[in-house]
């Protein structure tokens, strides 16, 4: 098997994990064999090392706080005839120890070593902690 590699992106206008996966399963116009995808205008240059079980990361207002395993990337050509990347995503979000993360455009690579730990089963239904309190554990190190 060879070397993996994830995505981080922001999910902007994103105000929680459950809101996403409600415009992800009810709203986005954005699903092709039943699977959610999301465009983007670049094709990663490590297609073969995302596609090798790799995820894309969600930052949510900051913090990275969940994330999906990346299926394949397919071709999207606009009504303006330009060439654009549809990242195909498995439908489970798996949320992860959240992390804080600056704004940023587009996409970046995220070494798997970087990537925060998806949370213990059983940890992904208790009720989130107050936006306020996780942020100031996570900027503490204690998330």
């Amino acid at each position: 098997m060879g070397k993996m590699v994830n995505l981080i992106k922001l999910s902007v206008g994103t105000e929680s994990i459950e809101q996403l996966e409600a415009w992800q399963k009810q709203r986005s116009k954005q699903i092709e064999d039943g699977h959610y995808y999301h465009v983007t205008r670049m094709w990663p240059k490590r297609e073969a090392e995302v596609t090798n079980g790799g995820s894309i990361y969600w930052v949510i207002k900051g913090e990275v706080q969940a994330r999906q395993r990346v299926r394949e990337f397919r071709e999207r050509i606009g009504q303006d005839g330009i060439r654009r990347c549809a990242i195909m995503l498995e439908p489970e979000i798996i949320r992860v120890t959240p992390s804080l993360k600056r704004p940023f455009q587009g996409w970046r690579y995220l070494e798997p070593a970087d990537a925060p730990m998806d949370l213990p089963k059983g940890r992904d239904q208790e009720a989130p902690l107050p936006d306020d309190l996780n942020r100031a554990l996570a900027e503490i190190g204690v998330l």
